[in-house]
């Protein structure tokens, strides 16, 4: 889901709000794991009545749907997608309201990038969204999977969404708690609408026209929730510090693994963390101890798994890298071989196209780690990506 617009060195240039994508226009040139055949026919919605309109031409016509916002969550398969993508570059930030009192709320567009409207809340002294900087993605993506790093949700900000309903063929106003946030979900990733055009692929019947937030007014920071972060600050945990401090610490955080685009770097040709973080029960916890204490010999502190709260006291979360690393895959692993797809060299977490992988190789990758952390640690790593004509 990301707002820029990732390419192949040899691609023309990048389809965007100014420029119509070319006819034969690729998945591989819309999404940041850059792979991925093209559609059979790509439309790009620049307003919202663009993007209400092609959706339910889309559906009137019983034609196969992709809504594609940046593409930093999404695996397409090389054969393409078998109908239509439609492409959200709608644009808009309207603040009508914003006081010391009532707080600052914010009206984005879905098609807003996210990353330029987290800059634009530090700058303008707008709190709560600050641990979420350099996330690539599209504004109006960020509540479907309630995206979240270093402390932070959109769950905690996301006052309402505006979105087009389309089983009732309407537009309508989901509140906070319609959405039925959770660790990395919403409402609106579960709800589907018609059959599925082909393996894998998601049919949401709730399509994102605009996001409003409930932000603050401070020039400080969120108390800091992320141990890693605040070290890196130099604060105790639940301290604050400048926004556009944290944002800089986050960002180098995200830089150091990989998480931050850079065309240069194939680390961070990717979706991020392909793998969301297991919740577990505390008997499943103790197996996993249990496991990698025999995987790994005789170094017993190791094979304590890290752990991190939940809102459920029975269940607790793990960390995927810790998973993945003590199930014997390391950074670069299938990169070092010469592989065209393999872990980051940076953070294990990150399934990376080097550069000329195919969307079958970056499945082969991630279902190699997946069934190994299964085989070894007795865990079934989940992908967080989307993946479409695809499965692991």
């Amino acid at each position: 889901m990301s707002g820029q617009e990732p390419r192949r060195p040899d691609a023309g240039p990048p389809a965007g709000p100014d420029r119509p994508a070319p006819a034969r226009t690729t998945l591989a040139e819309l999404t940041t794991m850059r792979v991925g055949g093209a559609p059979r026919r790509l439309v790009t919605a620049r307003t919202e009545a663009e993007l209400v309109e092609a959706v339910r031409g889309c559906d009137e016509a019983g034609e196969p749907l992709l809504v594609v916002g940046g593409g930093s969550n999404l695996v397409v398969a090389d054969e393409g997608f078998p109908g239509t993508v439609v492409l959200v570059r709608t644009r808009g930030v309207e603040v009508p309201h914003a006081s010391a009192c009532g707080g600052v709320s914010v009206t984005v567009a879905a098609g807003e990038d996210w990353d330029e409207l987290v800059a634009r809340a530090c700058e303008q002294g707008w709190s709560g969204i600050e641990a979420l900087s350099g996330i690539p993605g599209s504004t109006g993506a960020t509540p479907v999977q309630n995206v979240g790093a270093y402390g932070q949700e959109v769950a905690q900000t996301v006052a309402r969404v505006r979105v087009w309903d389309r089983a009732e063929q309407r537009v309508r106003t989901m509140f906070a708690g319609d959405l039925g946030f959770a660790y990395r979900h919403s409402v609106l990733k579960e709800s589907m609408v018609g059959p599925d055009a082909a393996p894998g692929t998601v049919t949401p019947r709730h399509v994102v026209l605009s996001v409003t937030f409930s932000l603050r007014p401070t020039e400080l920071s969120q108390p800091i929730g992320y141990a890693a972060l605040a070290d890196g600050l130099g604060v105790a945990l639940g301290g604050r510090v400048p926004l556009e401090r944290a944002r800089e610490a986050v960002l180098e955080q995200r830089r150091r693994r990989g998480m931050v685009l850079d065309a240069q770097d194939h680390d961070t040709w990717s979706c991020g963390s392909f793998f969301t973080n297991p919740v577990l029960s505390r008997p499943e916890l103790e197996q996993v101890r249990l496991r990698a204490e025999e995987s790994i010999g005789q170094d017993r502190r190791s094979a304590v798994p890290p752990t991190y709260p939940t809102d459920r006291e029975e269940l607790v979360k793990t960390s995927a890298a810790w998973l993945i690393e003590h199930a014997g895959f390391g950074r670069g692993f299938g990169s070092s071989s010469g592989r065209p797809a393999g872990l980051s060299t940076k953070h294990t977490l990150a399934v990376t196209n080097r550069g000329h992988a195919s969307a079958a190789d970056v499945v082969a990758v991630a279902r190699e780690v997946r069934d190994g952390v299964e085989q070894t640690l007795g865990v079934r790593l989940v992908n967080e990506p989307v993946l479409v004509g695809l499965s692991l």
